[in-house]
């Protein structure tokens, strides 16, 4: 959890909502890690989980990740639990708990669907809270008059947008 927790703080130092993520291998060894990227990629879908499932489906060359653990530092989504289903991740290690947009123990609880297709083993409140304490100072500090980091320069997208002609 430590990582996620750095790649958390890192994701607010962008400017984006400090969520981390780490995937780990069977094994023990980390295959991918990940920060919140939604405003530096102006990618609705590039939250923390969402963009370490797919760099860790990318290294091993396989859209399923039996045997993984994903630590995350806050409650997945909807979104990203969908995800984390299809990836066939094994474990799932969240550190605070999202009343208000969480899909995990709150709001949608896609593993509890009948349509989900595989339910992680789900263990809650790992570093809950060093994460809430990062979700706290990080929306405190947001103001009216505080520059709106969609201004700043972004990074190229991970994809081709249509109508580029690029290889």
């Amino acid at each position: 959890m430590d990582l996620a927790l750095a790649e958390a703080r890192a994701a607010g130092a962008r400017g984006e909502v400090p969520v981390g993520a780490v995937i780990v291998a069977p094994g023990g060894a980390v295959v991918a890690s990940a920060g919140n990227r939604t405003r530096e990629l102006a990618d609705p879908t590039a939250h923390a989980e969402m963009l370490a499932i797919r760099a860790a489906c990318f290294a091993l060359g396989s859209e399923r990740l039996p045997g993984h653990v994903l630590y995350v530092t806050l409650e997945p989504c909807a979104m990203c639990a969908a995800a984390i289903a299809a990836a066939r991740i094994a474990r799932l290690v969240y550190g605070a708990a999202d009343p208000k947009s969480g899909g995990v123990a709150h709001g949608a609880r896609v593993f509890d669907h009948p349509q989900s297709h595989h339910r992680p083993e789900v263990i809650d409140g790992i570093g809950a809270d060093r994460a809430g304490t990062l979700m706290k100072a990080f929306f405190a500090g947001l103001r009216p008059d505080s520059e709106d980091v969609r201004d700043r320069p972004r990074g190229e997208p991970p994809c081709r947008r249509a109508g580029d002609t690029g290889p």
